[in-house]
């Protein structure tokens, strides 16, 4: 089987450390719906953030959305393409703000699943304005930032209301 030229080009920036991050560990290139693999990727790291206190947790998740700017900037360049669909880590990064203060249990994980990966497809006004209107590494992570905060205010109140 013969692989394009941006499916070789995907496979060589996977040996890269910071474009294997971009890429989720490898699930943005999973052959459909590459945005909801990455989000799926989150889930074990949320399990292990879920251990640490509020505080690391902010730390830890506020260094991989900056460290996200560059390293996902980075990628784009690489590849010529703004947001490639194989660039996750927003989506990561977007799952774990969703899940900023959440017990982890599977019912907890999923909505929140769910609801990042509905605010991060709908783009809802801002969000699509900033998707449409800011470029490069920024633009990358901010949609998926302000959907995640979305998502977290729905699960959040869901949880104080329904729990």
């Amino acid at each position: 089987m013969k692989l394009s030229r941006d499916k070789r080009l995907t496979l060589t920036l996977l040996r890269n450390p910071v474009h294997l991050l971009s890429f989720g560990f490898g699930s943005g290139y999973a052959p459909f719906a590459p945005g909801t693999f990455g989000t799926l990727a989150a889930i074990p790291i949320f399990l292990v953030l879920s251990q640490f206190t509020t505080v690391q947790y902010v730390v830890m998740v506020a260094v991989m959305l900056l460290a996200g700017i560059w390293f996902c900037d980075q990628t784009s360049r690489a590849l010529g393409v703004h947001d490639h669909k194989a660039i996750v880590w927003d989506e990561v990064v977007g799952y774990l703000i969703t899940m900023l203060l959440v017990t982890p249990s599977w019912l907890n994980i999923c909505a929140g699943f769910a609801l990042f990966r509905l605010f991060d497809i709908w783009k809802p006004w801002p969000i699509n304005l900033l998707d449409k209107n800011i470029h490069g590494g920024l633009g990358i992570m901010l949609d998926d930032v302000l959907a995640g905060i979305f998502a977290w205010a729905v699960l959040q109140l869901a949880l104080h209301w329904l729990v």
